[in-house]
This record gives structure tokens, sequence and C-alpha cells, in this order.
């Protein structure tokens, strides 16, 4: 297979995987102020290849459209998780000594950030408590279930194939 068409399939069914898990499967606690978006695990994935950040991306926008919060959420919202893959894209490239374990951290920084915002400026909740839930969301998917992901794909060489 081709490297492009490669590239386009793993997007492809990264973007998948995180819209069903996010819309179906954990809504509606993925469109909350803690933002627990099991999903988000998969912000690990650029730490292994670049081809998971547009999968994550359109993922994203797919699953903002049933966000509460509407446009707002899929442009801003996706926005965040586009710039949170890139970083982490950076991070897994880079020589950094515990790259491993900053690798999760963008999307936890972004996401509390943009979402707070977002959330504050449409919902009018206060910012520095929203900001702090969607931390801790974040904090929990992607250090308590990425993290781990992470470390089962280093390990299983079948897994690696893939990125």
């Amino acid at each position: 297979m081709k490297k492009r068409t490669r590239d386009l399939t793993i997007a492809a069914v990264i973007a998948a995987i995180y819209a069903v898990i996010t819309m179906f499967l954990t809504y509606p606690m993925s469109y909350q102020a803690s933002q627990f978006r099991v999903a988000e695990a998969l912000t690990i994935l650029p730490y292994f290849t670049p081809a998971a950040i547009p999968g994550l991306f359109l993922g994203c926008i797919i699953a903002n459209l049933l966000s509460p919060v509407g446009p707002l959420d899929i442009i801003f919202g996706s926005l965040a998780t586009l710039i949170g893959a890139i970083l982490t894209y950076l991070i897994g490239k880079s020589n950094l000594k515990y790259k491993k374990y900053l690798s999760p951290l963008p999307p936890v920084i972004i996401n509390a950030i943009v979402i707070g915002i977002l959330l504050q400026y449409t919902l009018h909740w206060p910012l520095f408590i929203t900001m702090l839930q969607v931390a801790l969301g974040e904090l929990l998917c992607c250090y308590g279930l990425g993290l781990p992901l992470l470390f089962v794909i280093e390990k299983n060489k079948e897994l690696q194939k893939f990125f």
C-alpha cells in the first residue's frame, strides 16, 4: 500500500473511532464540563504517526456535531484538538528525556484553556473552575488511558505496524 493511501486510511480509522466513542459510547459525559471524553486517550497516537493528526481533528469535528455548545465547539474545540495533536507529534519526534510522559500533556493544557474559555463564554460558567474541570477530565483520559495505550503500542510489534 502506498504511504499516502496508508496514512489516509489510518486517519480515517482514527476519526471514526474517536467519533463513535464520543458520540455513542460515552455520550453525554463527553459533553459536560469535566469533558470526560474517553476518546481523548487517542490523542497519544500522534506520538507514533503524523497520520493521527488529521484523524483526531476530523473525529473531533464529527463528535462535536452533537455538542450543546454548537458551532463554536465544532470550530474551537476541534482546533484545540488539532493543536494538541500537533504538539504531541512534535514531542514524540523530540529528543526530550521524558517525552513519553510529556506527550499526553498538550491536549490537557490546550483543551483546559480553549474549552474552559468556550464554556465560560457560551454557558457563563466560572472560568477558572471550568478550566480545572476540563483539565481534570483530560488528565484522566490522556494520562489514565492514553499513556497506558502508548506503552501497549510500544511493546506490541503487531500494533506498531499500524503506525
